[in-house]
């Protein structure tokens, strides 16, 4: 059997995970993308539209058609900014707090079954190695001497 590659890896586990909440995520007829909004809008504050894109790390395209979406379902509202009129609010509605509580629930679940089958260990092996291969790619390192070109 060839080995695996470590991109292979780790695409394959997103793909699983990604499937995993969005399987979650459709039993309240939401998605793991709603449910990613949902956690990442202040709920006291609102959270100003342009700061949620760089916040969840999706381009501003993809996050209106969520924003849209979620906002038809009726889980947020927009609202001027008072600090600069430019710019929207991104505020929960009663029924937004509502699936952003069911959206927490599911990633506690989920870190917590990890936590459960994984040794401390092991996890934190994981996060290491993780977090170097990001350190690398955000450095730019991984293609310095490539020999391809």
């Amino acid at each position: 059997m060839k080995e695996k590659t470590i991109d292979y890896i780790l695409r394959s586990t997103w793909i699983a995970v990604t499937k995993m909440y969005n399987e979650e995520a459709n039993k309240k007829g939401s998605s793991m993308a709603t449910g990613f909004a949902l956690l990442s809008i202040d709920p006291d504050s609102g959270t100003p539209s342009t700061a949620l894109g760089p916040k969840m790390g999706v381009e501003s395209t993809s996050l209106s058609r969520t924003l849209k979406t979620m906002e038809t379902k009726g889980l947020i509202t927009r609202e001027r900014n008072p600090n600069d009129g430019r710019s929207v609010l991104i505020h929960l509605t009663e029924f937004g707090e509502e699936m952003r509580g069911f959206s927490k629930y599911v990633v506690l679940s989920f870190n917590e079954a990890i936590k459960d089958n994984i040794s401390e260990e092991d996890l934190n092996t994981f996060i290491k190695v993780t977090d170097k291969i990001n350190e690398l790619i955000s450095e730019k390192m991984i293609f310095i001497n490539n020999k391809q070109s």
